[in-house]
């Protein structure tokens, strides 16, 4: 049973269902089709975050969700990652946001991250969750899930007028390489924004600076392979548009296929998407991308992270199998 706190602390946390709507948003609306994937997407994360929120317990929130529909199962966790994040940040007790993730959100491990960044984005400052905690290579997944959340509830500034909120940089320690993870996280925003038109979220990512394109190409093609909303036509264009940034689209995807399959969340959209954007099955670009992760030894450097290390040696490989024609 939750307590009578938990239920009050859901209802005054957890965003209105009309928060994450496409006309709400003011996003593109490209079909019923597309406005309805975007939409569970969302409904999804704000059941997980309100589970999370009433229950406290990564146990309880876990038999919740576990249950959900295969395909929009990981945004519920996601959620639940972000409440939990926020649960411990206003207790004294502390604690079950490491549960979460050492426990039923393993599997959910890249989701649960982006959902801690989420949390971030909503704290004030001091009650920020401490990054140099997490595993020492995808710890940057935080600063995506913080950039997402910018773009997405702050698109205004963040996507039309192209601004960067640098006190993540700032205020975590982590320096510079904190904003190109976030921009990873406006890309994946853009697909929302864009409302999985290829064609409108392309136009979106060619209106900032040609430096943070890569990066933001890597963030649409994680959200085209893991929430899809567009056929194999569509993410086709996709790479033409891409262009000399298609082996940062593949390397995105290829994180995607690996998130959906180590969570056993592997749908058919994921494996139009995969061979469309990776090239081969999702099964097949998920090992790709946990062979090239590298190990985190020895000094890492601040610019270069391990992170950045291995999305480098993705897109360098998918460059390679593409021919050659496209270098990261």
């Amino acid at each position: 049973m939750a307590s009578v706190f938990g239920v009050l602390r859901r209802r005054i946390i957890t965003p209105s269902p009309s928060e994450v709507t496409v006309e709400t948003r003011g996003f593109h609306d490209k079909n019923p089709a597309g406005r309805e994937v975007l939409e569970t997407v969302g409904q999804s994360f704000l059941t997980g975050l309100g589970d999370a929120l009433e229950t406290g317990s990564a146990e309880r929130t876990d038999r919740r969700l576990a249950t959900l529909s295969t395909r929009y199962r990981g945004f519920a966790y996601e959620g639940a990652a972000m409440g939990l994040a926020l649960v411990d940040a206003l207790s004294p007790r502390k604690g079950r946001t490491e549960r979460f993730l050492e426990g039923p959100g393993a599997p959910h491990l890249y989701m649960a991250y982006v959902g801690i960044g989420w949390a971030m984005a909503r704290l004030p400052r001091p009650l920020w969750p401490r990054t140099d905690r997490l595993d020492p290579v995808l710890r940057w997944l935080v600063h995506d899930g913080y950039g997402f959340h910018q773009a997405y509830f702050h698109t205004d500034a963040h996507v039309r007028r192209r601004m960067r909120d640098g006190r993540a940089a700032r205020y975590t320690g982590d320096g510079a390489y904190a904003l190109r993870a976030a921009d990873q996280g406006v890309g994946r925003a853009l697909w929302f924004v864009g409302g999985t038109d290829v064609d409108r979220v392309a136009e979106l990512v060619d209106s900032f600076a040609e430096g943070r394109r890569a990066d933001l190409y890597a963030g649409v093609g994680l959200a085209a392979v893991y929430a899809g909303g567009a056929d194999a036509d569509e993410l086709r264009r996709l790479r033409e548009h891409a262009g000399e940034h298609t082996p940062h689209l593949a390397q995105g995807g290829s994180f995607a296929a690996e998130a959906r399959v180590r969570a056993g969340l592997v749908v058919p959209h994921t494996e139009v998407a995969s061979e469309v954007l990776c090239g081969m099955d999702a099964e097949k670009a998920a090992r790709l991308s946990r062979d090239l992760r590298p190990e985190a030894v020895g000094t890492e450097d601040p610019d270069r992270p391990w992170y950045e290390v291995w999305r480098s040696r993705l897109a360098e490989e998918f460059a390679l199998r593409d021919g050659g024609g496209a270098r990261p």
